[in-house]
């Protein structure tokens, strides 16, 4: 059991039987009344997503989240499939579920996927991971790791802001929680 003033991004509730992620939440202090809490949530069965608001000091039944290693293999439109590394069973994840972490997601990659009551509900990335640079302006001789930005596509789709003497086929390393650039990778 949780406040719901407690409540954060990425934690698991159960709310009329249902379990549901907390997808956002705003803390709100009103001048005279007391606060409150409005968290959107997303059902982890259907995928819907509720927005439900609480009295900061209202009790919510947190959900205890187990993390299993795992890598990510393959995806068939709307479902994506991942192999835990302990047992070698495939888990099988709804599009739904992971939307947030599909920028960053490449096949083979190591990721953790988060069971809430024996139940995937969702995958947790590494810090960072590399990916290619697929499109992006031509560098101009001269440019130094100083310098400005410019726009790039990466091999998932994600645009980002890289330095300017960044090429296609480089690979960036991107901080998977901010969606920003970190450094170029040389192997």
């Amino acid at each position: 059991m949780a406040l719901a003033n407690e409540a954060r991004k990425g934690m698991t509730i159960r709310l009329e039987g249902e379990i549901y992620k907390v997808v956002d939440f705003k803390h709100v202090k009103l001048g005279r009344g007391g606060a409150f809490v409005r968290l959107k949530l997303k059902n982890i069965s259907t995928g819907a997503v509720i927005e439900k608001t609480f009295q900061s000091d209202q009790v919510v039944e947190d959900i205890p989240v187990e993390l299993r290693r795992a890598e990510y293999l393959y995806h068939d439109g709307e479902s994506y499939f991942f192999m835990d590394t302990e047992t070698y069973e495939q888990i099988e994840l709804k599009k739904s579920q992971i939307e947030e972490s599909l920028p960053y997601l490449v096949e083979n990659m190591e990721v953790h996927v988060m069971l809430a009551m024996g139940k995937p509900c969702g995958i947790q990335l590494p810090t960072f991971c590399v990916l290619k640079v697929v499109e992006t302006d031509p560098g101009v001789r001269g440019d130094t790791v100083s310098g400005g930005s410019k726009p790039a596509i990466l091999e998932t789709g994600l645009k980002i802001s890289v330095p300017l003497f960044t090429q296609v086929g480089d690979k960036v390393k991107v901080d998977t929680r901010t969606g920003k650039y970190v450094e170029r990778v040389t192997e």
